[in-house]
């Protein structure tokens, strides 16, 4: 009895201390021990960054730094003259001009076809999900085989197009040999080329947008017009920042259709800056002045789109 009554002794805390002080000492070495596991994990990516990337592009610059010889090698340092004759060429402001209206006609027209079409697409009718399937099918389009699809369209006389304008009696277009034809032709095959993937984003953002916002606006009055302005590009805007931003980019560097379509002509009216650098380097042996194309082209590409995000950032709905 006086045994049940006495206190009870109480139980020791030392080996739950210990085993607190070791599960410390544990975390902290994995802690200490993090930044191994993060080289081991980067190591292969940079690597691969650094090989295909980095190296090239601070070799590009030492480039355009020298003049070379026909196989690449440098030859005299000329420090900044290549940057300076290549801005006083009139050719090279012809291919500057000529990627300025290129870009601008892919963005404008990717952009405001694609919307158009995810638009409809987001209507509930009969049979719409056949035409979103249509819609997208240029996602799956090589570059090669666009080319001859639409080198087929664009032949002056066998050419679809050309056909249908002699249907109404006009005179057949010489697509590819007239240079303000050309560029349009290329401009509006790339469009079509970009419009599969354009759609397909612009019609998962319509149909994020939450339906009872268009109910309270109907409630309210509110015209069709006044919902697209004021619902619906707001709440879709951070993915046409997306898109304008990759369009734009895309576009600069579009050289496949160029190169299997005109191959930059006809009279370099579409020899676009990335196509240049192409010839310059491959075709002319001049590697010098490529990389001097190559990173003024690189500039403006960043330059271009740090205004993008610095203008179109400010009215992007998060």
């Amino acid at each position: 009895m006086i045994d049940s009554l006495s206190p009870t002794k109480p139980t020791p805390k030392q080996p739950q201390a210990e085993e607190k002080l070791t599960a410390k000492v544990t975390s902290f070495e994995l802690k200490k021990n993090d930044k191994y596991y993060a080289w081991l994990f980067l190591g292969p990516s940079i690597l691969l960054l650094t090989v295909f990337v980095f190296f090239p592009m601070i070799r590009t610059f030492y480039l355009s730094l020298f003049l070379t010889d026909t196989f690449g090698n440098p030859t005299v340092f000329v420090g900044l003259k290549n940057y300076t004759t290549l801005l006083k060429s009139a050719s090279y402001m012809a291919s500057l001009k000529a990627t300025g209206t290129y870009v601008i006609g892919v963005s404008v027209f990717t952009i405001v076809f694609g919307l158009l079409l995810a638009a409809m697409a987001n209507q509930k009718l009969r049979g719409i999900g056949f035409f979103r399937t249509v819609f997208t099918a240029t996602m799956g389009v090589s570059v090669s085989v666009s080319a001859v699809f639409w080198l087929f369209m664009f032949n002056p006389s066998i050419g679809i197009l050309n056909q249908v304008i002699k249907s109404f009696g006009a005179k057949p277009i010489m697509w590819l040999t007239t240079p303000s034809w050309a560029m349009v032709a290329v401009i509006a095959t790339t469009v079509w080329m970009h419009l599969g993937f354009t759609f397909l984003l612009f019609f998962g953002a319509l149909q994020s947008v939450p339906k009872s916002l268009y109910d309270a606006a109907d409630v309210a009055g509110a015209s069709p017009r006044y919902q697209f302005w004021h619902i619906t590009l707001p709440m879709i805007s951070p993915t046409m920042f997306f898109v304008a931003v990759i369009t734009l980019i895309s576009g600069f560097k579009s050289f496949g259709l160029i190169d299997l379509m005109t191959a930059g002509g006809p009279t370099n009216a579409t020899n676009l800056l990335v196509y240049r650098v192409y010839k310059d380097a491959f075709m002319n042996g001049n590697y010098a002045q490529a990389s001097t194309e190559a990173i003024i082209l690189a500039i403006i590409i960043a330059i271009i789109t740090f205004i993008q995000f610095k203008l179109l950032a400010k009215r992007v709905n998060y």
